[in-house]
C-alpha cells in the first residue's frame, strides 16, 4: 500500500521537528542508544577477552555489536574454541568471559578452586539443540532418541538409512559431530547415555558450527547436530527434523514455544557465560557483561535462540549488581546436582570456590 501525501508530510513534519529538537548531530549511533551515560562513555577503552562455545558465540557476536555501537573503542574478540576448550583457559584465569553450552562441570570448577579463579555465572538464553539432514533426504521427516542412539553410540552404530528404518533406502549414513571439547557433545552424549558411553569413532567432527553446516548441505547422506541458531540460520539449506519427545511420543521441532515449555525434550537447553570476577572489576567487562544481560533477550531471538524467563534473568542481574560469586549446579562436597535449570539456578545454590 503507497503511502497518502498526508501521511507523508506528517511523517517528514515530525522528522523536521526531531532534528530541530535535538540538533544536527554527527554522530551515527542509534538514537536510541544515545543517552547522557552513553555520551560520557562513549570513549571507553580496553579490551574484552572471549571464548568457548562455538553454539553460543553468535549470541555473543550479537551482544559484541550492540555494545561497540556505544562504545567503540573496546576491543572485543570472540573465540570459538568449544565449551571445553574456553573453560582450559578460563579456570587458569586466562580469559574475561568464557562462552559455555552447558554448566561448568565439577572438574572445571576444582580447577578455578585451586587457582583461585572466582566467577560469575549468567545463564543466557535458551537453546534446543537440533537435528539437521541435508535437504534432499526426503524419508526422515522425525527421530527418536533411540534412532539417534544407533546412528551415533559406537556400539549401536548403523551404517545406512535402511540399517535404520527398512523403508528408507539403503544409503549410507555421513554423521557430523561438534569436536570433543565441545560443550554440545556432552550435552547430547548425556542424553544418549552419560559419559561413559562411546560415540563412534568414523564420523567427521568440528569445534566450528558452520563447517558443520557445510558438510550437511554437502552431501545427501549427512545428518548432525548442533545449536538451533544456526539450524534456523541455514535456512533451507539444511532441513531440521523433529524429534520424538519420550514422555508423550510426539515429534516436535524446536521453536521459541516448544523449548522455553520443555516440549521439545530431551533437547532444550540453557546457555552460559562465565565471568572471571577479577575481570568483572573493569569498567570495560563490567559495562559489556551489563549490557549483554539487559538485552539478552532481544539477543537470543535475534540470533535464532529463545528468552529464558524474566524470573531467570532477574537472579542473574541480581548476582551481577551484588557481585554474587559461585555456581549453582555443583554442591558443596563438590558434585553436580541433579535436577531441572530452573529449579536449580537459585541464589540459595551458590557455592564459591573460596
Amino acid at each position: 500500500m503507497q503511502m497518502s501525501k498526508w501521511m507523508l508530510g506528517a511523517s517528514l513534519l515530525l522528522a523536521l521537528t526531531a532534528w530541530a529538537t535535538n540538533g544536527c548531530s554527527s554522530s551515527n549511533r542509534d538514537a536510541t542508544s544515545s543517552t547522557a551515560e552513553d555520551d560520557e562513555e562513549s570513549n571507553l577503552q580496553g579490551e574484552v577477552g572471549i571464548d568457548g562455545s562455538s553454539t553460543v558465540q553468535p549470541l555473543s557476536t550479537a551482544a559484541v555489536e550492540g555494545f561497540l555501537a556505544i562504545h567503540p573503542h573496546v576491543n572485543m574478540p570472540v573465540g570459538t574454541s568449544g565449551t571445553g576448550g574456553g573453560f582450559k583457559k578460563f579456570v587458569k584465569g586466562e580469559l574475561d568471559i568464557s562462552n559455555a553450552s552447558r554448566p561448568i562441570s565439577a572438574e572445571e570448577f576444582a580447577q578455578c578452586k585451586a587457582n583461585g579463579v572466582e566467577f560469575l555465572e549468567l545463564p543466557v538464553a535458551y537453546d534446543g539443540l537440533t537435528i539437521v539432514v541435508n535437504p534432499k533426504n526426503d524419508f526422515v521427516n522425525e527421530l527418536t532418541v533411540e534412532q539417534i542412539g544407533q546412528i551415533y553410540l559406537e556400539d549401536k552404530a548403523v551404517k545406512s538409512w535402511k540399517d535404520l528404518n527398512p523403508a528408507w533406502p539403503d544409503e549410507a549414513i555421513k554423521p557430523f559431530s561438534p569436536g570433543t571439547d565441545s560443550g554440545t557433545f556432552d550435552y547430547f552424549r548425556e542424553v544418549l547415555g552419560g559419559k561413559k558411553v562411546s560415540i563412534r569413532s568414523d564420523m567427521q567432527t568440528n569445534e566450528d558450527d558452520n563447517v558443520l553446516v557445510q558438510g550437511v548441505e554437502s552431501d545427501k547422506g549427512a545428518v548432525a547436530y548442533f545449536g538451533a541458531a544456526y539450524a534456523f540460520g541455514a535456512g533451507d539449506r539444511l532441513k531440521i527434523v523433529p524429534i520424538v519427545n519420550p514422555q508423550t511420543n510426539t515429534a516436535v521441532k524446536p521453536s521459541e514455544q516448544t523449548v522455553v515449555s520443555g516440549e521439545y525434550a530431551p533437547y532444550s537447553r540453557p546457555l552460559f557465560i562465565y565471568v572471571n570476577l577479577k575481570s568483572f572489576a573493569r569498567p570495560e567487562v563490567k559495562l559489556f557483561v551489563e549490557h549483554y544481560l539487559e538485552h539478552a533477550s532481544d539477543y537470543a531471538r535475534r540470533v535464532g535462540y529463545f528468552p529464558l524467563p524474566d524470573s531467570v534473568l532477574k537472579t542473574a542481574q541480581t548476582h551481577i549488581q551484588q557481585g554474587k560469586p559461585g555456581t549453582s549446579f555443583i554442591t558443596a562436597d563438590g558434585k553436580m546436582r541433579e535436577g531441572a535449570f530452573i529449579d536449580l539456578f537459585q541464589s540459595d545454590n551458590l557455592v564459591t570456590t573460596k
